[in-house]
Protein backbone atom coordinates (compact mmCIF):
# COMPACT_ATOMS: atom_id res chain seq x y z
CA UNK A 1 0.00 0.00 0.00
CA UNK A 2 1.62 3.68 -0.98
CA UNK A 3 1.36 5.88 2.03
CA UNK A 4 -0.12 8.49 -0.01
CA UNK A 5 -3.64 6.18 -0.14
CA UNK A 6 -4.43 6.84 3.58
CA UNK A 7 -2.19 10.29 3.94
CA UNK A 8 -4.43 11.85 1.22
CA UNK A 9 -7.86 11.25 2.78
CA UNK A 10 -8.65 8.11 1.53
CA UNK A 11 -10.40 5.34 3.36
CA UNK A 12 -9.29 1.49 3.12
CA UNK A 13 -10.75 -2.05 3.97
CA UNK A 14 -8.20 -4.19 5.24
CA UNK A 15 -8.63 -7.86 6.53
CA UNK A 16 -7.87 -8.54 11.02
CA UNK A 17 -7.93 -11.59 12.95
CA UNK A 18 -11.68 -10.99 13.27
CA UNK A 19 -13.64 -9.48 10.69
CA UNK A 20 -13.04 -7.10 7.87
CA UNK A 21 -11.70 -3.72 8.78
CA UNK A 22 -12.59 -0.34 7.48
CA UNK A 23 -10.32 2.37 8.58
CA UNK A 24 -9.13 6.00 8.18
CA UNK A 25 -6.40 8.74 10.12
CA UNK A 26 -8.26 9.32 13.06
CA UNK A 27 -7.30 13.28 12.76
CA UNK A 28 -8.73 13.34 9.15
CA UNK A 29 -12.20 14.60 9.24
CA UNK A 30 -13.18 14.26 6.03
CA UNK A 31 -12.03 10.24 5.78
CA UNK A 32 -13.87 9.91 9.23
CA UNK A 33 -17.33 11.69 7.58
CA UNK A 34 -16.78 8.72 4.40
CA UNK A 35 -16.60 5.91 6.86
CA UNK A 36 -19.67 6.92 8.36
CA UNK A 37 -21.29 7.38 5.10
CA UNK A 38 -19.75 4.27 3.37
CA UNK A 39 -21.46 2.03 6.22
CA UNK A 40 -24.73 4.57 6.37
CA UNK A 41 -23.96 4.55 10.13
CA UNK A 42 -25.21 6.63 13.02
CA UNK A 43 -23.05 9.22 13.69
CA UNK A 44 -24.38 8.39 17.91
CA UNK A 45 -21.97 5.07 16.97
CA UNK A 46 -18.38 5.86 17.88
CA UNK A 47 -15.40 4.51 15.87
CA UNK A 48 -12.66 2.63 17.56
CA UNK A 49 -8.84 2.70 17.34
CA UNK A 50 -6.56 0.04 16.18
CA UNK A 51 -2.52 -0.42 16.13
CA UNK A 52 0.01 -2.79 15.90
CA UNK A 53 1.26 -2.35 19.26
CA UNK A 54 -0.33 -1.10 22.44
CA UNK A 55 2.10 1.50 22.44
CA UNK A 56 0.68 3.58 19.90
CA UNK A 57 -2.46 3.22 21.27
CA UNK A 58 -1.51 4.52 25.00
CA UNK A 59 -1.86 8.40 24.63
CA UNK A 60 -5.30 8.39 22.78
CA UNK A 61 -6.50 6.79 26.38
CA UNK A 62 -6.59 8.09 30.34
CA UNK A 63 -4.27 5.76 31.79
CA UNK A 64 -5.11 1.92 31.72
CA UNK A 65 -6.26 0.34 35.57
CA UNK A 66 -4.87 -3.38 36.90
CA UNK A 67 -7.81 -5.06 35.81
CA UNK A 68 -7.47 -3.97 32.44
CA UNK A 69 -3.79 -4.35 31.82
CA UNK A 70 -4.19 -8.34 32.84
CA UNK A 71 -6.65 -8.55 30.00
CA UNK A 72 -3.91 -6.67 27.79
CA UNK A 73 -1.31 -8.82 28.81
CA UNK A 74 -3.83 -11.99 28.24
CA UNK A 75 -5.25 -11.47 25.57
CA UNK A 76 -3.11 -8.55 23.07
CA UNK A 77 -2.66 -8.77 20.29
CA UNK A 78 -6.33 -10.83 19.79
CA UNK A 79 -9.92 -10.35 19.49
CA UNK A 80 -10.75 -7.81 22.94
CA UNK A 81 -11.82 -4.26 22.26
CA UNK A 82 -11.19 -2.62 25.80
CA UNK A 83 -12.95 0.45 26.12
CA UNK A 84 -11.37 3.54 28.45
CA UNK A 85 -11.48 7.20 28.95
CA UNK A 86 -10.51 9.42 26.08
CA UNK A 87 -7.63 11.83 26.45
CA UNK A 88 -7.53 14.98 25.01
CA UNK A 89 -5.34 14.27 22.55
CA UNK A 90 -7.98 11.66 20.99
CA UNK A 91 -9.94 13.14 18.44
CA UNK A 92 -13.73 14.08 19.55
CA UNK A 93 -15.26 13.45 16.17
CA UNK A 94 -14.34 9.47 16.12
CA UNK A 95 -16.00 9.08 20.11
CA UNK A 96 -19.41 10.53 19.16
CA UNK A 97 -20.26 12.66 22.17
CA UNK A 98 -18.79 9.76 24.80
CA UNK A 99 -15.52 10.31 26.75
CA UNK A 100 -14.42 7.32 26.20
CA UNK A 101 -12.87 5.45 23.33
CA UNK A 102 -12.20 1.42 22.02
CA UNK A 103 -8.89 0.58 21.26
CA UNK A 104 -7.53 -2.59 19.93
CA UNK A 105 -4.44 -4.54 18.95
CA UNK A 106 -5.56 -7.19 16.50
CA UNK A 107 -3.55 -10.42 16.24
CA UNK A 108 -2.58 -10.13 12.24
CA UNK A 109 0.48 -10.28 10.16
CA UNK A 110 -2.10 -8.85 7.14
CA UNK A 111 -3.49 -6.00 9.63
CA UNK A 112 -0.16 -5.32 10.92
CA UNK A 113 1.48 -5.14 7.40
CA UNK A 114 -0.94 -2.40 6.79
CA UNK A 115 -0.66 -0.18 10.03
CA UNK A 116 3.18 -0.31 9.91
CA UNK A 117 2.74 2.07 6.41
CA UNK A 118 0.31 4.32 8.25
CA UNK A 119 2.21 7.38 9.75
CA UNK A 120 1.28 7.34 13.67
CA UNK A 121 0.65 3.81 13.35
CA UNK A 122 -3.10 3.99 14.18
CA UNK A 123 -6.65 3.83 12.26
CA UNK A 124 -10.24 4.88 13.26
CA UNK A 125 -11.86 1.82 12.39
CA UNK A 126 -15.08 -0.29 12.36
CA UNK A 127 -15.66 -3.47 10.69
CA UNK A 128 -16.44 -3.08 6.69
CA UNK A 129 -19.97 -3.60 6.17
CA UNK A 130 -23.35 -1.22 5.54
CA UNK A 131 -24.39 -0.82 9.60
CA UNK A 132 -26.56 -3.78 10.32
CA UNK A 133 -25.70 -6.25 7.49
CA UNK A 134 -22.92 -8.90 8.15
CA UNK A 135 -19.50 -8.02 7.63
CA UNK A 136 -17.47 -9.24 4.62
CA UNK A 137 -15.75 -12.24 5.32
CA UNK A 138 -12.94 -12.54 2.15
CA UNK A 139 -11.07 -10.27 0.20
CA UNK A 140 -13.32 -11.32 -2.87
CA UNK A 141 -16.60 -10.14 -0.58
CA UNK A 142 -14.92 -7.03 0.39
CA UNK A 143 -13.99 -5.88 -3.48
CA UNK A 144 -17.11 -7.14 -4.95
CA UNK A 145 -19.26 -4.83 -2.09
CA UNK A 146 -17.08 -2.00 -2.13
CA UNK A 147 -14.24 -1.51 -4.49
CA UNK A 148 -16.00 1.40 -5.61
CA UNK A 149 -15.71 3.33 -2.07
CA UNK A 150 -12.50 2.34 -0.91
CA UNK A 151 -9.35 1.41 -1.50
CA UNK A 152 -9.48 -2.69 -0.67
CA UNK A 153 -5.79 -3.77 0.48
CA UNK A 154 -4.86 -7.55 -0.68
CA UNK A 155 -4.05 -9.89 2.17
CA UNK A 156 -0.20 -11.05 1.50
CA UNK A 157 -0.15 -13.53 4.04
CA UNK A 158 -2.21 -16.77 4.54
CA UNK A 159 -4.78 -16.19 7.40
CA UNK A 160 -7.81 -17.44 9.09
CA UNK A 161 -10.70 -15.00 9.79
CA UNK A 162 -12.74 -16.01 12.54
CA UNK A 163 -15.69 -13.88 11.25
CA UNK A 164 -16.91 -13.33 14.72
CA UNK A 165 -16.56 -9.53 16.45
CA UNK A 166 -13.83 -8.80 19.13
CA UNK A 167 -15.47 -9.19 22.44
CA UNK A 168 -15.69 -5.74 23.91
CA UNK A 169 -14.90 -4.54 27.39
CA UNK A 170 -15.44 -1.51 29.45
CA UNK A 171 -12.65 -0.77 31.62
CA UNK A 172 -13.54 1.72 34.32
CA UNK A 173 -12.38 2.58 38.16
CA UNK A 174 -10.17 -0.92 37.77
CA UNK A 175 -13.75 -2.50 37.05
CA UNK A 176 -14.74 -4.17 33.32
CA UNK A 177 -18.25 -4.56 32.01
CA UNK A 178 -18.60 -6.90 29.18
CA UNK A 179 -20.28 -4.96 26.50
CA UNK A 180 -20.53 -7.50 23.58
CA UNK A 181 -19.75 -10.81 23.68
CA UNK A 182 -17.27 -12.15 20.40
CA UNK A 183 -14.80 -14.12 20.14
CA UNK A 184 -13.09 -13.80 23.48
CA UNK A 185 -14.88 -15.76 26.63
CA UNK A 186 -14.01 -13.60 30.04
Amino acid sequence: MEKSIIQIGEVIGFQTDTVWGLGCLPNDISAVNKIYEIKNRDRSKPLILMSHDIKYLEKYILGIPPCAKLLIDKFFPGALTLIFKRSEFCPSMICAGFDTVGIRVPNSKNFKDVITQVEGFVLATTSLNISNEAPCIDYKDACEKFQNRVKIIEPKYPESVENVASTVVLCHDNEIKILRQGSIKI
